[in-house]
Formats: structure tokens, C-alpha cells, sequence
């Protein structure tokens, strides 16, 4: 059994067996030799110098002919992948972040599905800030965003902001009415929510082409109030298609073009038409009733319309993910700021010791799941320990302590491995009758891999 050991462990580390980590695996076999571990242990070592002076091929035919088994069991452990969508040709996905905030979890599993799928069929990414609401977006936000998915390990082949496209969300509103598809209505919010609501057509309907054109250029001049709404159907079961409003006047200052423009178009319109130039769309369902809209603004224009496929919006268990949720959170001072890490924003889990890697396993495990996945805080400290365990080094500290005197100790120079498998290197300590303990009440205890102490007298 010893061998048998000692050979896996020289296999698994390039030739080289390292007695403590064979013993760990002889006890565990067999709990009844935990009363003989010194005598174990010098049978383990003068094997592990026998097996040690073998080459790796002459180690691995050893074992081949002791524990055949072992060859049989291991298997490359297959990564779990995600489903394969419908394709032909190239393959454009897109991250679409607003910056209004620092991003958190969910953003960062959607950008991995988008990013997974354009890699996965050799596409493109395109990070395209979602800019189109001057009194909420800010400089800082641009630039923490890109960290933050840099960091997640997710890169991009096109960068834009849809601040810098406006002239074109112009073109196609123009475009909207000469089709007669649009209309400006000058109606106030809340006659515009009742009629909604009553699912009654508003008056401003009726205007004309070349009069929705004058009164177009009037908002972009910000010379009139009013806004400009598509022709839905307003007796739809779904709202989100009773003419909605597609563009509205924001006199604040954008962080990227200033006071440049005073119309500015909604997230549909201007997704509907950014995401023409897409081939795949993967979201979470907070959308889905916005998707017939969208398609709908395409249609009208004859502009492609992208493959979409929706999963549930993600959240994790006692934590809040939405960003309209932590802001208050940061103002009240009950949590630090963005990177506090009892918040699952990407920077809060980046101080809590979460791997990027961690974040692209989880996408894998929930996948694209349409159930409503709440995701626990151990599931995602499970699969980061498992990434962290090779590459950690170890060490310890005690707690409370209380110092011991060891009688008639003698002095060394003692050498612990950083890793109780890897080849993560060691460290090195002196030794002596002085040594720390927590403050237990244990009359015996050991000092692992040294020796065993009765304690005879409690120190205050």
C-alpha cells in the first residue's frame, strides 16, 4: 500500500514523492496505522528515496504494474461547455454596459456568455457603451468599466459609444416618419401614461409626414417640448408596444460630447439599431418585453435583425446586484463604497479574493438557464477554492494566542513546503522551546511533525 502511494504521488509531481503528503493518503486509507506514525513515516521515507533515484518513465511502469487501476480512473476531466446556438458565417456578439456605475456579477456572466460565444465561433466582440442618458452617465465609469472587464479575462475587437452615434439615430428617426412609423407628440407624461393606459391613440398621431419633420428639428434645437414616439399598437396586450417613446429631450451636460445635442434617444431605438450590426444577442430576460419593440423598429427600417437568446436575470442570495439598490447603500454609509466586499460588484469581488476565472466557471455551471437561478455565496466560494487550492501557497496564524515553553527542546532549522503537492516552493523557520498556541484547554496536544506535549502548567 505504502508503494503504491509513494509512486502515485512521484507520478502526479514530475518524479518527485514527498513523504508527508504520501503519509496523509496511507492514513486515510488505513485510520487503524494513525497510532504507529512515526514508525509509518520512516518506512514512508526510506521508500520515497528508492522510488525518487527512478526516472518519471521507470516510476510510471512501476506503478503501471502494482496499481494498473490507477491509469483506468484517470480521465482528463472535461470542461463543462456551453450549448451551441444556431450560426452561419461570422459570429458578432456584444457588451453593452451603461456607464452609470460600477459593474457587478451579472454583468460580468453576461459578458461572458457574449464574449464565450464570439470566441468560441471565431467572431467578434464589440464593447459598446450604452451612453444615450446624460443625467446619468459619468467619465469615471467608462474607464472602471474597461478594468473591470479586462480583468474578468474578456477582451474586444471594437470599442464605440452610442454618445458618438447620435447623427446616425437622427438619420433613422427621420427615416421612422417618413414612413410613417413615428410621430412627435407634444402631449405632457401623464396624459402620455393614462392614454397608455386606456390604450387610447393620442391626437398627435394624425400630424402628417412633413409636419413630424419641422417638428422634429424643432426638439433636436430643444425649441419645443415633446417627444418623438413610434406607431405601435396601442391596443397591445403587451404596453411596452403602446407607442412608445423612442427619443426625448435631456438639457444636461453628457460627459463625452457635452452640450452638443439636446435629443437623445431611448434604449430601444438606439439598441434597435446598434444591434443590427450584431449577429447573436444574449441577455437576461429583464428585457423581454422589450424585444418586440426592438424587432418591431428594425422591421420598419428593413435593418437585419440578430438571433436572441434569453436567460433568467441572476441574483445572489442576501446581497443586493442591481445598481439602483447599492447606491443608496453607499450614500447612507452602511456599505464602504463600490469595492466593499459584501457587495457582488466585479471590484467588491476582486478584494474578496474571487478569481476572473471564478466568474467564467459559474457562467459555465448555471448556463443559460431560464429558470430564476439565485445563486448562494458557497457555490461561488466552492468553485474558487477549487481554483485557488494548486496555486496557493500556505500559511497559518494563530489565534489568540498564548505562548508555550517547551522544556529541553532542542534548537532547529526546520524547512515547510509551501504546498502540501505542488512545487510551490518552501520556507524556512527556526525552532526552538518557544512556540504559540491558541488559548485552548487541552492538557495534551501535538505539534505536528515535531512532537507531542503534555502540558503541566497554565501561564496567565
Amino acid at each position: 500500500m505504502i508503494k503504491k502511494h509513494v509512486l502515485i504521488n512521484a507520478v502526479e509531481h514530475k518524479g518527485r514523492a514527498d513523504p508527508k503528503a504520501v503519509l496523509g493518503k496511507v492514513i486515510s486509507e488505513n485510520k487503524e496505522l494513525r497510532s504507529k506514525i512515526p514508525e509509518i513515516l520512516r518506512e514512508i521515507e526510506e521508500i520515497v528515496k528508492e522510488i525518487n533515484s527512478l526516472d518519471l518513465e521507470d516510476q510510471k511502469k512501476l506503478l503501471r504494474e502494482i496499481y494498473p487501476e490507477y491509469f483506468q480512473k484517470r480521465k482528463t476531466k472535461r470542461i463543462k461547455e456551453l450549448p451551441d446556438l444556431p450560426h452561419s458565417g461570422e459570429v458578432i456578439t456584444r457588451l453593452p454596459p451603461e456607464p452609470n456605475g460600477y459593474i457587478h456579477i451579472g454583468h460580468g456572466l453576461s459578458f461572458f456568455f457574449n464574449w464565450y460565444y464570439a470566441r468560441k465561433y471565431n467572431g467578434k466582440v464589440i464593447l459598446r457603451f450604452d451612453d444615450t442618458n446624460p443625467s446619468k452617465e459619468k467619465k469615471e465609469y467608462y474607464d472602471s468599466i474597461k478594468e473591470d472587464i479586462k480583468w474578468l479575462g474578456i477582451d474586444w475587437d471594437i470599442e464605440k459609444k452610442e454618445s458618438e452615434n447620435v447623427e446616425r439615430y437622427y438619420f433613422y428617426a427621420k427615416e421612422l416618419i417618413k414612413r410613417e412609423k413615428a410621430y412627435v407628440c407634444e402631449c405632457d407624461e401623464e396624459k402620455i401614461h393614462r392614454d397608455r393606459f386606456e390604450m387610447r391613440e393620442c391626437r398627435c398621431r394624425e400630424r402628417g409626414i412633413e409636419e413630424n419633420l419641422k417638428l422634429f428639428e424643432l426638439l433636436k434645437k430643444g425649441e419645443i417640448r415633446g417627444v418623438l414616439r413610434l406607431k405601435g399598437d396601442m391596443r397591445s396586450r403587451n404596453t411596452a408596444m403602446r407607442d412608445p417613446t423612442l427619443f426625448r429631450i435631456n438639457l444636461d451636460p453628457h460627459p463625452i460630447v457635452g452640450n452638443k445635442y439636446k435629443l437623445w434617444p431611448l434604449y430601444d431605438f438606439a439598441c434597435a439599431i446598434e444591434d443590427a450590426e450584431v449577429t447573436h444577442v444574449l441577455r437576461d430576460n429583464e428585457f423581454h418585453f422589450r424585444i418586440e419593440v426592438q424587432n418591431y423598429i428594425r422591421e420598419c427600417l428593413g435593418l437585419k435583425q440578430p438571433f436572441v437568446r434569453e436567460y433568467s436575470r441572476f441574483s445572489v442570495r442576501g446581497t443586493p446586484t442591481a445598481k439602483r439598490k447599492i447606491r443608496p447603500l453607499i450614500e447612507k454609509n452602511i456599505v464602504k463604497g463600490w469595492d466593499d466586499v459584501r457587495l457582488v460588484t466585479i471590484r467588491g469581488l476582486k478584494r474578496r479574493g474571487i478569481l476572473p476565472q471564478t466568474v467564467h466557471e459559474l457562467g459555465r455551471e448555471i448556463g443559460l438557464s431560464t429558470a430564476e437561478p439565485v445563486i448562494d455565496w458557497s457555490i461561488i466560494e466552492s468553485i474558487n477554492r477549487k481554483l485557488l487550492d494548486p496555486i496557493a501557497k500556505r500559511f497559518f496564524f494563530v489565534g489568540n494566542p498564548k505562548e508555550l515553553i517547551v522544556e529541553n527542546a532542542p534548537e532547529k532549522i526546520i524547512k515547510l513546503r509551501m504546498h502540501p503537492t505542488e512545487d510551490l516552493g518552501e520556507r524556512t523557520l527556526r525552532v526552538g522551546k518557544k512556540f504559540f498556541i491558541p488559548d485552548i484547554k487541552e492538557k495534551e496536544i501535538r505539534l505536528k511533525d515535531l512532537f507531542n506535549v503534555r502540558i503541566i502548567e497554565y501561564g496567565e
